[in-house]
């Protein structure tokens, strides 16, 4: 039991933590921008596979793993303007188009993959890439210095996401769609447009987390690679009062107990394993359930918007 608490298996469990949050950074924040423009996107679990499996199937085929980021990215980019189409355009119920997108994620990628590939395969992804001095840094540079390339890139776009959001005129705008689209529009701003736009970034990011899964993390691509963690995402923009701060703060959290509960069974440690893997997502929804602040909901979210009604 002493082991648990040693510094090898303390850093090994907080270097584990940082790649497992890579996937939900990518997709919560994502979901943010299309949150905070009104729009719920329930289907971010079906973008993830899709996208999942036509990144691995491009480092498959090709052996690149750049262009496989930039197809994963593309199919994001695709489904999010189905998404934009059914639920902004033709004003579909949110919930019930988000599913849809995710039930055709998920089947299309399983179709795709049992034809075109047929058995679990494994693929070179992105490696750990060691920054100069301070990578040497004991135990924080193993933590914090060397990792993948996507996992740099999630971490970085979190002060991105809050500078955009809190500091340009864009921000403003996908705020004030989010919270009186008649207002909104009243001043000039095409709702729709950045409604669109909004739902787009959010299926793009949800493409690069599903990239991060595939050819990052797990390097191979099976049925149901995500196992809901695109559900946990959408929950992860709850969590952190729609602020990409707060949105880190969760996907910390939860891959924390995730990085943990595997730690604990490779180690050893006499605990049911169905117990640890549970252990998670018993927490998300205790801390969820705590920590929600309603106040912070954008107030057009989930709301349809029609021109001219008030």
């Amino acid at each position: 039991m002493r082991d648990v608490f040693s510094v090898g298996v303390i850093s090994g469990i907080l270097h584990t933590m940082l790649s497992l949050a890579t996937p939900f950074l990518y997709a919560a924040l994502g979901e943010t921008f299309s949150q905070l423009s009104g729009v719920v996107n329930l289907g971010v679990d079906g973008i993830m596979l899709l996208s999942a499996f036509f990144a691995f199937y491009a480092v498959y085929m090709t052996g690149s793993i750049w262009l496989g980021l930039l197809i994963a990215m593309i199919v994001g980019l695709l489904m999010g303007l189905l998404m934009s189409v059914v639920s902004v355009t033709f004003k579909a119920q949110q919930g019930i188009s988000g599913i849809g997108l995710q039930m055709l994620g998920l089947g299309l990628s399983s179709l795709l993959f049992k034809v075109l590939v047929g058995t679990v395969r494994t693929v070179s992804g992105f490696r750990p890439v060691k920054i100069p001095l301070l990578g040497d840094i004991p135990f924080i540079g193993a933590i914090f210095f060397n990792n993948s390339l996507l996992v740099y890139g999630a971490f970085l776009l979190v002060p991105i996401s809050w500078f955009v959001l809190e500091r340009t005129t864009l921000g403003l705008k996908i705020k004030a769609v989010g919270q009186n689209p008649n207002a909104a529009d009243s001043v000039g701003i095409n709702v729709n447009r950045i409604r669109y736009l909004s739902v787009c970034i959010g299926g793009v990011l949800a493409g690069v987390a599903g990239a991060a899964l595939s050819i990052s993390i797990a390097n191979l691509f099976q049925d149901n690679l995500t196992a809901g963690q695109g559900f946990i995402a959408v929950a992860l923009v709850y969590f952190g009062g729609w602020s990409p701060i707060g949105v880190m703060g969760g996907a910390l959290l939860f891959s924390f107990a995730n990085s943990a509960q595997l730690w604990l069974q490779v180690l050893g440690v006499d605990i049911p394993s169905s117990l640890a893997v549970m252990l998670p997502y018993v927490l998300t929804i205790v801390v969820l359930t705590i920590s929600v602040n309603r106040g912070k909901q954008p107030a057009a979210l989930n709301k349809q918007f029609f021109r001219g009604e008030n």
